[in-house]
């Protein structure tokens, strides 16, 4: 797949916000897409998000905050011109790089793949880590179409290096149901998700203190964000996601985060807005006790 080349920062920042060495927040496009099993296109991911972000308005209102004066630089897209196990090796020690530069590691995706070597880095740094993963799929098959790194197997991969808690997983097979019963998953699937000052606090306190969140945008409904390889209905809507994001912000430390399989379709340019606000929205709540307010 072609990926056109990145000539703007999220967000549309001046300098001034968006230099390396002043930045608190690295934005890390990584447009790669090698497993992906229904709608092609994850690969466009990062460049339509980043794109997107150029529109925000960069005040909160809900935090009474500017988040992007905490500084926010985006890195060149990794390489991903490699065989599949490859590119894993690649973005894991790429990861540690950028990691060992104190900053927080926002990835963009591409297809969800993507999320295994990250975490593999950051658990280094964070022992006691636990994975946060919004998604649809419970992506808990060993291997699927003769790979162990294929987007169907993250979360098999993630329980590898540390617990994971899912929600708002609404397909699986049987395999994965049958399987996530001998593993360190603990799975909020979305038929039970009605009430959220319930089910929050439950997700949260299944968290360990030190989090990596993964957020596979399928996660939310199709509704919000049709743009996705393979959409199921009955997902998190807008308001339930950031209400979970925010409450793990406020209760955990969210040490680095993702966001994949955005799949840009003529006419759903507003999927690509809506992430990009996401994106946005979770690093003002990963950063509360840091923003400085604008007390109107």
């Amino acid at each position: 797949m072609n990926v056109p080349e990145l000539n703007f920062n999220f967000g549309g920042l001046p300098d001034d916000y968006a230099a390396f060495e002043t930045a608190r927040i690295l934005i890390w496009p990584v447009p790669f897409e090698a497993t992906t099993t229904f709608m092609k296109g994850t690969a466009l991911g990062p460049h339509a998000i980043i794109e997107a972000s150029g529109h925000l308005e960069l005040y909160d209102e809900e935090l009474d905050a500017e988040i992007y004066r905490l500084g926010i630089h985006t890195l060149p897209p990794a390489s991903v011109h490699a065989p599949l196990e490859a590119v894993i090796e690649q973005l894991y020690h790429e990861a540690r790089r950028w990691l060992a530069t104190g900053k927080f590691l926002c990835a963009l995706g591409g297809e969800h793949s993507i999320t295994s070597p990250i975490v593999r880095a950051v658990a280094e740094l964070y022992p006691d880590l636990s994975v946060l993963q919004i998604d649809a799929h419970a992506d808990l098959r060993p291997s699927y179409e003769g790979t162990p790194y294929s987007h169907a197997s993250v979360a098999a991969r993630l329980v590898e290096i540390c617990p994971v808690v899912q929600v708002g997983v609404r397909a699986l097979s049987l395999e994965e149901a049958r399987a996530r019963r001998q593993l360190p998953v603990t799975t909020f699937f979305a038929k039970d998700l009605r009430d959220p000052r319930e089910w929050i606090p439950q997700v949260v306190e299944a968290l360990s203190p030190h989090v990596y969140l993964t957020i596979d945008v399928d996660g939310l409904d199709p509704s919000l964000v049709p743009a996705t390889g393979t959409p199921e209905p009955g997902g998190l809507s807008w308001s339930e996601t950031l209400h979970l994001i925010r409450h793990t912000a406020e209760r955990r430390t969210i040490v680095g985060m993702d966001v994949t399989e955005l799949c840009p379709m003529p006419g759903h340019e507003a999927s690509n807005f809506i992430v990009a606000k996401l994106v946005y929205k979770a690093l003002g709540y990963i950063f509360h006790h840091e923003l400085p307010r604008e007390s109107l």
